[in-house]
């Protein structure tokens, strides 16, 4: 039996930009080019919870690449994946938009309770217009996405998120953790003295 892992070569690290998961890998899929090589690949997100990607998804730098249909409610055996409405616009250096970045967090179903995890998946859409016909005519594929799911951590570069007072979610960058962390005492920051 064949092994399905996608495995890159040593050396190789697959780090795409929101622009080029959009732009180029999601668009070719979406139109039917060739992509070569074609290392992402088609996933039923509702048949694999966010644990078992390990062996069904591209994974590089502790996370994980795949195509899948867009779905109606994102369930899988375990638990279900839930919008955090944090949808981001993806443009291009022109300035122009591509499509979109939703934000998922996975949550863990129990008998009359729900736990929300670490997992974290961005789903990015391709915005309609950008697409024309494929190289063998067709028009509707149905509606594919790329996504990229990660296990948020205090080690991991992805998204961290803070309780509103709302109860909205609020992005956080690496750096905003480490501001966040100081304390607001101006004294305790110096300067190296210029000679």
């Amino acid at each position: 039996m064949r092994d399905s892992r996608i495995i890159l070569p040593p050396g190789f690290h697959f780090h795409p930009t929101d622009e080029e998961l959009i732009g180029y890998f999601l668009h070719r899929k979406v139109t039917n080019l060739p992509c070569n090589p074609s290392i992402i690949p088609e996933l039923d997100l509702c048949s694999t919870d966010p644990w078992e990607l390990n062996e069904k998804a591209l994974m590089s730098q502790n996370q994980w690449y795949f195509f899948s249909q867009v779905i109606q409610g994102r369930a899988t055996e375990k638990g279900h994946w839930e919008e955090l409405d944090m949808d981001e616009d993806i443009v291009t250096g022109a300035g122009k938009k591509l499509g979109i970045k939703k934000y998922w967090v996975f949550c863990i179903d129990q008998v009359q309770k729900r736990i929300q995890t670490n997992w974290v998946m961005e789903e990015y859409h391709l915005f309609k217009r950008h697409v024309k016909k494929g190289r063998d005519g067709q028009k509707d594929l149905g509606e594919w996405v790329l996504c990229r799911v990660h296990h948020a951590n205090a080690d991991s570069q992805g998204i961290y998120s803070v309780q509103a007072g709302n109860d909205e979610e609020v992005e956080l960058s690496l750096l905003d953790e480490v501001f966040l962390s100081m304390e607001d005492n101006d004294d305790a920051i110096s300067f190296p003295k210029l000679q």
